[in-house]
This record gives C-alpha cells, structure tokens and sequence, in this order.
C-alpha cells in the first residue's frame, strides 16, 4: 500500500453529526451532518455564505476563541473536535486554504520547508513530478508568482507529506480557465491516492471530479448522495445551488451567492 492509500473497505473516513456553530451570536451552521468515505473526491458544495468554509475551519479547528461548536466530528473513528490543528495534521488531515495561505516573502523552496513534518519523510520528487513549473521556481519569492502558480505552491506543501484525507477550499477561485484545467488535471491525480473533501464553486470542475456530494443550504445540509444523482435532477440543482442542470451548456457555470 502506497503512503498515500487508505483501506478502501471502510464505509466512511470522515463522519460528521450534528455540527452546530456560532459566532458572536450568529448561528453558521445549524445541524451539519454528512460522511466522506475512504476513496474518490466528495464534493461540499452550496451558495456562497452557507458555511461551506466554517465547515472546514470547524474541523480543522481554525474558528477564532469565540466560535461555540457542538456536535461530533470523528476522523476514521478518532474525535476530532476540541483537538489542536497541528495535532490533526500530524494525523494526516491535510488542509488547502481558499486564500492559499502562501508567504509572499520567502522563496517557493522556503515555503515547502515550511511544511516539512518533523520526523515524516517528505515526498519533493512526486510534488515537482506533479508540479515542473514549482522546480524551476524554487529561488523565487513567492509573492511574485502568478495567481495559478500560487496554488499549485499551495497545494504542493500538503502532498509534501503523507495524507489520510485532504480537505481543500476552492482551489481554482479567480483562475485563468487554463490553469483552472491545470489545477483539476492535478486534483485528479491526486484524488487516485487519498480522498478528498472539495469545496467548489466551478460546476465544470465539479462534474470532472467529484463522485459524491453534500449539500448545505440554510446552514444545515439539503442533500448527501451521488454527485451525478444531484446533478441530473435539475430542479433540486436550481433549488439549491441557484443553476440549472450544473451548466451544460457552457461547462463553466459556477454556483452563485
């Protein structure tokens, strides 16, 4: 089994029940309950403001000191909430920011250093086998590179190490649509050897790579279930994420606030 594999025979990595959060009085999530399971690429799908971040953020345990959470969040069979972030990373909960989260004044060589693990082998042949363009760039500042470029540093420090699930916030958000199909070959790739928990607003992007679906509308979930069921009921698409039919026609339809 390769570092990246995980025993497709579970029914579900990630389960998540009854998550609720506020924020200084302001209920986000009212109830969010889904399951990610042990392969393939689950998509978190939902009009912008929903939650779809806080979601991720409450997993991670990224919300700020005033964020009440209550529920149970549980990463193949181990509690998650309540644990610090870089405990959870350790354990192999990899995290792509929707920001990117880069630091623009040092190197794209320094910033994969950054994301080394202390005692974990790191894997920088597969990252730049995946990435040509980020070997080439190494001494450059980090800041300088383009907005694709970016994201690709982005998503390489979190393949630097070894990952049981990686949960990764719209990674082609304001993209050229040429990097947006580079930034999807790579997703795929990567989505071959460990699961992915996506949010996404690119419906094109979306139908390309994902096989399973959530749904939160009204800050809890409106459907959990095949992608492909969700899409090809028009009605429920519109309902819930204001398009029709996933946008067929163009391919580039995105879910809109």
């Amino acid at each position: 089994m390769s570092r990246y594999e995980v025993d497709a025979t579970m029914t579900a990595l990630l389960s998540v029940d009854d998550l609720r959060v506020s924020v200084a009085g302001s209920h986000i999530l009212q109830g969010v309950t889904f399951e990610v399971p042990a392969t393939g690429v689950t998509v978190l799908l939902g009009r912008n403001g929903v939650g779809k971040t806080t979601t991720l953020k409450a997993l991670l345990g990224l919300m700020p000191p005033t964020a009440v959470i209550r529920g149970r969040a549980t990463l193949d069979g181990a509690p998650m909430l309540g644990r610090r972030t870089h405990d959870l990373v350790r354990g192999g909960l990899g995290y792509v920011p929707e920001d990117r989260g880069v630091f623009a004044g040092l190197t794209v060589a320094e910033n994969l250093r950054l994301a080394e693990r202390p005692g974990v082998p790191t894997d920088y042949d597969g990252v730049y086998t995946l990435f040509p363009e980020l070997s080439k760039r190494a001494r450059q500042k980090a800041g300088t590179l383009s907005g694709g470029q970016q994201q690709m540093v982005a998503i390489a420090r979190v393949l630097l190490n070894p990952n049981r699930l990686l949960l990764i916030d719209e990674p082609t958000k304001g993209l050229a649509p040429k990097i947006v199909t580079e930034v999807a070959d790579v997703l795929e790739r990567v989505a071959a050897r460990v699961p992915i928990l996506l949010v996404e607003q690119n419906l094109a992007v979306v139908r390309r790579l994902g096989r399973d679906a959530v749904v939160v509308a009204a800050g809890a979930v409106g459907y959990t279930g095949p992608l492909r069921q969700l899409l090809d009921d028009a009605e429920l698409t519109k309902a819930l994420l204001g398009v029709g039919s996933a946008g067929h026609g163009s391919g580039r339809a995105e879910v809109p606030a």
